[in-house]
């Protein structure tokens, strides 16, 4: 019986091209929640090529990489990753180069973002969004001078009431360093332990409400659980952009991450053909132009700048002023020290 059902399934195949085109006819993307427009965007996609877009989410790069790591890596084929994270899918060969043959809009890119310090060339990458992470806060209970600095969350003598942290390790560990006056990339033991030793004793202070990845703290500053939160810039513009009487977002004068997303392909995509033509749309001008549009953060697509609105592109909260780039660190690639972060990271979340 078992071989009669296998012989009708293959025949069925065989007779049905329909089933075959399909499968050809599919992008599945894995990418951050709220990160593109996720009804239009893949419907103009799907326009433009006659190619169907799937989309799954995750909220932090952590949760992407085991994503990939327990078969996603065959699954999907477009992952937005950040910088940080790059190293690792590359030395873990979770990504597989591009080929710039079938990406002609890479001229598109500005030239920082062709040479990169995690790819020079772009041979794995292509720039996606890059941005800021700064403070969104409620300003009917925070002032713009009390949001002005990271001590709003740190030092508990301020009057924040509640707030949120954001899940990420790299990121939430640099801005703790950078306030207490050290490198954001600090490898450091003894910086490294007051560091850890400051995020234990403010998580469990009363009135933080935790670690918030992806969308999650500006979710709760605008569902009024949270007074401030640690946010990246576009999500906290967004929430400025709908409601700027209450909420305000800020680069405090400590300073904060500069960062980049790029759109990779995984090492066993299943449909490498579709994933070239997708990076080649996005860099297109008025496709990376509508992108920012839409999520407030920066286009690496120089392009792109001239559809951008005028609004949007003369935000400092997107497009940062040279006093506040001054300030901005990227993240560092820590190769085999990543292991003291992670350690770190782990004793922090589980006090």
């Amino acid at each position: 019986m078992r071989g009669l059902v296998f012989s009708f399934l293959i025949s069925l195949t065989m007779l049905s091209p329909c089933y075959v085109y399909a499968a050809d006819k599919e992008l599945n993307i894995l990418t951050w929640s709220d990160y593109m427009d996720e009804e239009n965007m893949p419907k103009d996609f799907e326009k433009e090529t006659g190619i169907k877009v799937r989309l799954d989410f995750y909220e932090s790069n952590e949760e992407m990489i085991a994503k990939l790591q327990a078969g996603g890596a065959s699954q999907y084929d477009i992952i937005v990753p950040s910088d940080f994270i790059m190293s690792s899918l590359i030395n873990l060969k979770l990504i597989q180069p591009l080929d710039h043959s079938k990406i002609p809009n890479l001229v598109n890119l500005s030239e920082e973002f062709k040479n990169t310090t995690f790819d020079s060339g772009n041979i794995y990458s292509a720039g996606w969004q890059w941005g800021t992470i700064g403070l969104l806060y409620d300003k009917t209970k925070i002032s713009e001078l009390e949001a002005s600095s990271w001590s709003i969350i740190f030092d508990s003598a301020k009057k924040s009431g509640s707030f949120a942290l954001i899940d990420s390790v790299r990121e939430m560990l640099g801005i703790t360093l950078l306030y207490l006056g050290y490198d954001f990339n600090s490898i450091d033991p003894n910086q490294l332990k007051k560091a850890a030793e400051l995020l234990i004793k403010t998580k469990k202070r009363k009135n933080c409400i935790g670690f918030k990845g992806g969308v999650g703290g500006r979710n709760e500053v605008i569902s009024g659980s949270a007074n401030i939160a640690i946010v990246y810039n576009g999500d906290g513009i967004t929430a400025v952009y709908k409601n700027p009487k209450r909420f305000g977002f800020i680069v405090p004068k400590e300073g904060s991450e500069i960062w980049l997303d790029s759109m990779c392909i995984p090492a066993k995509a299943p449909n490498t053909e579709a994933a070239h033509k997708w990076i080649n749309w996005v860099l297109k001008p008025k496709v990376g132009a509508a992108l920012t549009n839409y999520n407030y953060c920066a286009t690496p697509n120089q392009a792109a700048l001239p559809y951008i609105d005028k609004k949007v592109l003369e935000d400092p909260g997107i497009w940062p002023t040279p006093e506040i780039m001054d300030k901005l660190v990227f993240c560092k690639d820590l190769k085999k020290d990543i292991r003291i972060i992670d350690e770190i990271w782990t004793r922090i979340k589980s006090h």
